[in-house]
């Protein structure tokens, strides 16, 4: 048996930014102007289904092409009509004005304005998107969420596949599931592509995921490496291609499909009423809309739940880096950024002090950055007026940001949101496995399947995967521990006690002392590297599995052989290992677990290999607080066998050509009568 434990959450790579996009997907008659996107989709499922595999290709291609371009063309027409002459708002009557002079002069301003900004929209949309502008390209909910699920990349991989364009039907294949990881079909078909002698590890690409991930990972992961001045230039890219993120997300909030969702909304609820309520209604829509572009734009593709607080973390990564470089300058105009989210938060103000203490003389013009601080008080407006129709007009709004200040929400409003914002995650979103998201670090762990998730599991965070090691490797290591034992080098307790039951013999090998023995020629160094090697594997497939945010590192690995004593096995009553949790200690009578030494207070992850299976025991088992009450209980042989294959189920192997987007479960839960378990390929 083979253990491993780590510690440190993890770190997700995504594809280097400025990745070429390969070709077969770049845009078709470029100059052009973009067809209706739903119309191109639409045709190319018509062509999909009669099997003609190229004009399949281009109609969806054309269909993403123009989704993307309606998107560019909104974002680039609001910020020209924005900036023109004349379209500026006017600003709102002061408190000194009245009625007659409110409804006399600031109404008819407000209202020119209006036209002309939507004069100027109309004639940029014209222009860049053709006769009838964004209109004509108006996307209805059903299939924005069509798109955002990628699926016209579930239908271009098989249709590439078709044209032999492997490499192609790959890249098509890997961005559909980033998407999608819970997508067991495509987990199949991911599976085939590898096993094909025309794709290669590169083949599989993301050719949706917005770059500021890449930038954002990759500044993450040199932080880790403590490379501050190499991180700073990444970080830097991660946050202006964020803040651009969102400022696309906000040009999409203004465009028809918020206003037919507001339309649904507002169906079986009478009339709107007369125009200023039907502006209002709109207005507060897109407002809602804005609000929620963070979040979106903090949410990874394939993941429910947003990077938490994303912008005041990366400033808070940002100030710290370019502290560590000697940068102070920059370090203080991005502590007093964070700061404008959060001003009593007391380890940005040590920072500063600390920060402008290394200065000496205060220096004139040094404050926030400009970006965030247009960034923090647009916000701010926006949160005024949605709180304001919450409490006056009945307006329903769920603030996405934690740093709200409390003075914008309604004395009525802040009970309940505090206690919103003190519920976990889990409170939100039941506890489910979160599987491969991104395939960068398990490409080369082919043959590796999920047997059991969390849910079989009865939990959270849990998980069991087989095929890590081929019979040979798992030889190699039970060679590796015998040939430690015969040389009396392997670490025992008192020669036959185990820590954990006087029953047992535990004897176990780290890979230091592996090295050591290998060195000194009494061991193979093919299994002391392979030990090694065995680690890093599990360490990959962990942090790839469970998804954490920051990266994983192994806290410890041990070569464990636990063997029953002979003789002493009748009427025992105690445990092989007692019920405990790795990090923390566990109190039993008050259901608390301390995180406090002498309990490994640093580990978050902790993973057993099994490398045999000629054994009785090693049953495993989780229990509540209590350690008394057995909420799973899994024989071991449960743990080492395959899952069962329904009669009439091909093994995926035999059938080289991935599935089409179809029901092919239901197809065989019809044959056979029963759903089947499916064998999950990672």
């Amino acid at each position: 048996m083979f253990r491993l434990l780590q510690w440190l959450p993890l770190l997700l790579l995504l594809p280097p930014p400025g990745s070429p996009e390969p070709p077969g997907l770049a845009p078709l008659s470029a100059g052009a102007p973009p067809q209706a996107p739903d119309l191109l989709y639409a045709d190319g499922l018509r062509a999909y289904a009669a099997g003609a595999w190229a004009p399949a290709v281009a109609l969806l291609r054309e269909a993403l092409r123009s989704r993307a371009a309606l998107g560019r063309a909104r974002l680039d027409c609001g910020a020209r009509c924005a900036a023109e002459p004349g379209a500026a708002l006017p600003a709102s009557p002061g408190p000194d004005s009245g009625p007659g002079a409110a409804r006399g002069a600031w109404e008819p301003l407000l209202l020119r304005a209006t036209l002309r900004r939507a004069e100027c929209l109309t004639q940029c949309g014209a222009r860049r998107l053709g006769p009838g502008g964004a209109a004509r390209l108006r996307v209805g909910s059903a299939l924005q969420d069509a798109f955002r699920r990628r699926e016209p990349y579930n239908y271009l991989q098989r249709a590439y596949y078709q044209l032999k364009k492997l490499d192609l039907a790959a890249a098509a294949a890997h961005t559909f599931f980033v998407a999608n990881p819970t997508h067991l079909q495509m987990r199949e078909d991911m599976a085939k592509y590898r096993r094909m002698s025309g794709v290669r590890p590169q083949s599989f690409r993301d050719l949706e995921t917005p770059p500021y991930w890449a930038a954002y990972d990759t500044g993450l992961e040199l932080l880790g490496h403590q490379e501050a001045a190499l991180a700073l230039p990444w970080l830097e890219e991660a946050l202006q291609e964020s803040l651009a993120q969102v400022e696309s997300c906000r040009a999409g909030c203004e465009g028809p499909e918020e206003q037919q969702k507001a339309e649904e909304e507002a169906e079986g609820t009478g009339s709107p009423g007369g125009l200023y309520e039907a502006i209002a209604g709109h207005w507060i829509g897109v407002l809602r809309c804005r609000q929620r572009c963070v979040g979106d734009t903090a949410t990874r593709p394939g993941r429910s739940l947003p990077v938490p607080d994303f912008l005041p973390s990366q400033l808070r990564r940002l100030y710290e880096a370019h502290a560590q470089v000697g940068n102070l300058s920059q370090a203080v105009e991005n502590v007093l950024s964070v700061l404008l989210f959060y001003p009593e938060d007391e380890a940005a103000r040590k920072a500063l002090d600390q920060y402008q203490a290394q200065l000496g003389e205060p220096r004139p013009g040094l404050g926030p950055r400009e970006d965030i601080q247009r960034f923090v008080l647009r916000s701010l407006g926006e949160k005024r007026q949605l709180y304001y129709a919450v409490e006056h007009l009945g307006a329903s709004f769920k603030d996405p940001d934690p740093w709200t200040p409390a003075a914008f929400i309604p004395e009525a409003l802040r009970e309940k949101l505090r206690e919103d914002r003190e519920k976990t995650p889990w409170d939100h979103e039941p506890p489910q496995p979160k599987p491969l998201t991104h395939w960068k670090d398990v490409l080369l762990l082919e043959g590796v399947t999920l047997t059991q998730d969390a849910r079989q599991l009865n939990g959270s965070e849990r998980a069991v995967l087989d095929g890590l090691l081929t019979p040979a490797e798992c030889g190699v290591l039970l060679q590796l521990a015998k040939d430690a034992a015969e040389s009396g080098a392997r670490s025992g307790y008192q020669g036959r006690r185990s820590p954990h039951t006087p029953h047992e013999r535990f004897e176990g090998l780290t890979v230091l002392k592996a090295a050591q023995l290998a060195r000194a020629g009494v061991v193979g160094s093919q299994g002391a590297q392979l030990l090694l090697e065995v680690s890093e594997r599990v360490r990959s497939l962990t942090q790839a599995y469970f998804s954490p945010d920051r990266p994983l590192h192994l806290s410890f690995t041990h070569l464990v052989c636990r063997s029953a004593i002979e003789g002493e096995q009748a009427q025992r009553m105690d445990l092989s290992h007692p019920v405990h949790a790795d990090n923390c200690v566990l109190d039993p009578d008050t259901g608390e677990c301390w995180r406090e030494p002498p309990a490994y207070t640093y580990r978050d992850y902790s993973g057993l290999l099994y490398l045999n299976d000629d054994f009785q025991g090693g049953h495993l088992f989780f229990t509540e607080p209590n350690a008394l009450t057995v909420t799973e209980w899994t024989e071991a042989k449960e743990l080492l066998q395959e899952p069962e294959k329904e009669e009439g189920e091909g093994m995926p192997s035999r059938d080289p050509a991935p599935e089409p987007p179809s029901h092919r479960l239901q197809r065989v839960q019809d044959k056979a009568g029963k759903p089947p378990r499916v064998r999950e390929e990672l």
